[in-house]
């Protein structure tokens, strides 16, 4: 069979292959992107109906093209964002190739560059890009054994409400995506048990700014790591029907059931954490010093942006908050179905090489594995707090692409310095 080859094999086209694609291609580097389903095919295949983008279109997007349809300050859904993907992967002249699975990489015998499998044959490459992303495989814990008969999903099979079999649902996790979906199957009138563990809670907007403006201009977007003990702290914020600060205490006033964290399952009975308030009372501390830091720039900057008190106001605690369950007996809460919304783990074990932790997750500085020739692009915090967004990953890729340029100029120096002595 003949073995196709190229200089630099990205693996993956969502937002990160796209990007890294774009800055290979104006530094003159031959590549090849490989997509084992469409284009961005998360967005269309992996996420609920009704989802929308969490940052607004003049924020969440690549530099040189602007989102057709969503106004600056809408969120568009996840269509949308697709199809927003697909076209500027056609823009640029993206080389992708869809339908196509990596199966296998690993190094070539005594010589620079890799061998990679694939399900339409062989190719060879001087350097790997990995850019699949921070959404590789969804978690689903074997807390509720199958036994319970209960409709368990992770949330990255959830579509909407329909889609379940009628009674209550328990979701479990509290970060944007279950919180937005908790909400949805509440708001169509579904008994809704949520699970709240850690969070930070920012506002939607404030005094006339989406909170993605206030990051940036306080120098948020640029945090190089999180704090210690945050790195898993997950962020409930929502542009669901036109945007709104996610409030889980206005949730429980409206008749959302909210729990601690879910931490075991015995005789048809959850097991739940005593953690619940003190979860709450972190997350709007963090909304609240949020505010803080917003006045202060404010009043700092001389801006003309109008006060609002009001987003400061709290709603009372509703009974499940004053009087947390600690146990909850599910047949008796008519819960038929438990939605996952835990998050996801890495998948990289197509590449055959020493470059990972023993979690799996791979040894990288900014995207650079100690490997030589290998690459990571989409990760949550690779370099900054916005890595894992479009708008971020788009900058993380120019880097990767530097780099690699940069090895180019070295092995050009060793090829033409071989040339010369031979010549000699």
């Amino acid at each position: 069979m003949m073995v196709e080859k190229t200089d630099t094999l990205v693996v993956g086209a969502g937002q990160a292959g796209i990007a890294v694609s774009e800055h290979l291609g104006r530094a003159g580097i031959p590549h090849l992107v490989l997509e084992r389903a469409r284009i961005a095919e998360r967005w269309r295949s992996e996420r609920w109906d009704a989802l929308v983008a969490n940052g607004p279109a003049w924020h969440d997007r690549f530099p040189g093209m602007e989102f057709p349809k969503t106004g600056p300050d809408g969120f568009p859904g996840k269509e949308e964002v697709a199809a927003y993907l697909a076209s500027y992967a056609a823009r640029i002249g993206a080389p992708i190739r869809t339908g196509v699975e990596v199966r296998r990489a690993a190094r070539l015998d005594g010589r620079p560059g890799f061998a990679i499998e694939t399900s339409q044959g062989p190719i060879e490459a001087q350097n790997i890009v990995a850019a699949t992303g921070a959404f590789q495989k969804p978690l689903m814990p074997r807390m509720i054994p199958e036994e319970a008969g209960l409709h368990q999903i992770h949330s990255c099979h959830y579509r909407n409400p329909a889609q379940l079999p009628e009674g209550a649902v328990l979701v479990v996790g509290a970060g944007s995506s279950g919180a937005q979906i908790a909400e949805e199957l509440m708001l169509a009138g579904r008994d809704v048990y949520l699970s709240v563990g850690p969070h930070d809670r920012p506002p939607r907007a404030y005094r006339g700014r989406d909170f993605c403006w206030w990051l940036g201009v306080l120098g948020k977007w640029d945090m190089a790591a999180p704090a210690p003990g945050a790195e898993h702290v997950t962020i409930a914020v929502s542009g669901a029907r036109g945007g709104h600060t996610v409030d889980f205490r206005r949730f429980a006033q409206q008749g959302m059931t909210l729990l601690g964290r879910t931490e075991g399952y015995t005789d048809g009975a959850l097991q739940i954490a005593e953690d619940l308030r003190t979860n709450l009372d972190r997350g709007d501390a963090n909304y609240l010093a949020l505010l803080d830091e917003a006045d202060a720039y404010v009043a700092r900057n001389g801006l003309d942006l109008p006060p609002e008190p009001e987003a400061r106001a709290r709603v009372s605690d509703a009974e499940c908050i004053t009087h947390p369950l600690h146990s909850l007996d599910m047949a008796e809460a008519g819960i038929t179905s438990v939605i996952w919304s835990v998050g996801y783990g890495v998948d990289y074990s197509w590449i055959k090489l020493d470059a990972f932790q023993p979690d799996g997750r791979p040894l990288h500085h900014r995207g650079v594995s100690p490997e030589p020739g290998l690459y990571y692009l989409g990760l949550p915090w690779q370099s900054r707090r916005g890595s894992s967004f479009i708008w971020g990953v788009w900058h993380d890729a120019k880097y990767i692409a530097d780099q690699i340029g940069i090895q180019h100029k070295y092995r050009d120096y060793h090829t033409q310095a071989a040339q010369q002595a031979e010549d000699a």
